[in-house]
């Protein structure tokens, strides 16, 4: 199988021809496929989607895929890699922090599905791939924030399209519960309870983690860890069963005077004087 490397964060091209040139093949980046005209059948991983003039398609580093074509097709393609988006945080709306793009992109339901945009939705798309088209001269494409909003506003009629075909993305949106119980259960070892790692784990911008999470639970995730490590240290001292040196190793620390620091600085008291309460 055939895996195809791009290096720069933003490539736009276009082109057109009566076979495809690639074999079936995957990607170190990201796709967006518009057909320009032609038509034919798109191969994307073990489903056959038949494809037309106004068609859609995203592929993600997960995907297989190849063009089947049976009548002469001028595709238009937007690729990029995982750095796009994320040197571009600042532009992002809060939404598209919390459901990246990439996430959107990797969702089974697009690999299943033919995008259908009703006459208005199809015609925006229409603009705005001519937008892209046109704006492609520039040399500086990758990062300017007209290409972004552009390509970030795909996106926005992709989910509409889904949500007129009732087609739940999965794997988008969080689930507190779950955020809550990941914590609970991770709250022993540190390197899985860091910002970034929960983050990664469910699929939310590093930066937009902390503002979601004291939005939701009214507590920063700072101070809910601390409060959540620090009532659990305090019940293994007062259940008596462990020694400090145990504690210590179960929760992370590097030794007893690593967790005696710490439930002082956050309990403005040492270990042992809970053992006196």
């Amino acid at each position: 199988m055939k895996k195809l490397n791009q290096f720069d964060t933003l490539v736009i091209d276009e082109f057109e021809e009566d076979k495809y040139h690639l074999p079936t093949h995957s990607h170190t980046y990201y796709e967006i496929i518009y057909i320009i005209k032609g038509n034919g059948i798109h191969q994307l991983n073990n489903n056959l989607l038949p494809y037309q003039s106004g068609d859609l398609f995203v592929i993600s580093t997960d995907d297989e895929h190849y063009f089947d074509i049976k009548k002469r097709t001028r595709f238009f393609f937007i690729k990029f890699t995982d750095t796009y988006f994320n040197s571009n945080k600042k532009l992002s709306c809060d939404e598209f922090l919390l459901n990246t793009p990439e996430n959107i992109m990797r969702d089974k339901s697009l690999k299943e599905n033919v995008l259908k945009l009703d006459k208005t939705c199809a015609s925006i798309l229409k603009n705005t791939i001519d937008n892209i088209r046109s704006y492609n001269c520039k040399a500086n494409i990758s990062t300017s924030p007209i290409a972004f909003y552009q390509i970030l506003s795909i996106f926005g009629l992709i989910k509409e399209s889904l949500q007129q075909q009732n087609i739940k993305i999965t794997g988008s949106g969080i689930d507190n519960d779950q955020i809550i119980s990941y914590i609970h259960q991770n709250i022993y070892r540190p390197k899985l309870v860091q910002i970034k790692t929960i983050a990664d784990h469910f699929n939310i911008s590093q930066s937009y983690f902390g503002t979601y999470f004291k939005r939701n639970f009214s507590i920063s995730y700072r101070d809910y860890s601390n409060k959540l490590r620090v009532q659990l240290i305090e019940k293994r001292i007062l259940n008596k069963q462990l020694s400090m040196k145990q504690i210590a190793y179960e929760f992370g620390f590097t030794d007893e005077s690593h967790l005696s620091n710490y439930f002082k600085k956050q309990r403005n008291m040492k270990p042992s004087a809970v053992k006196k309460l």
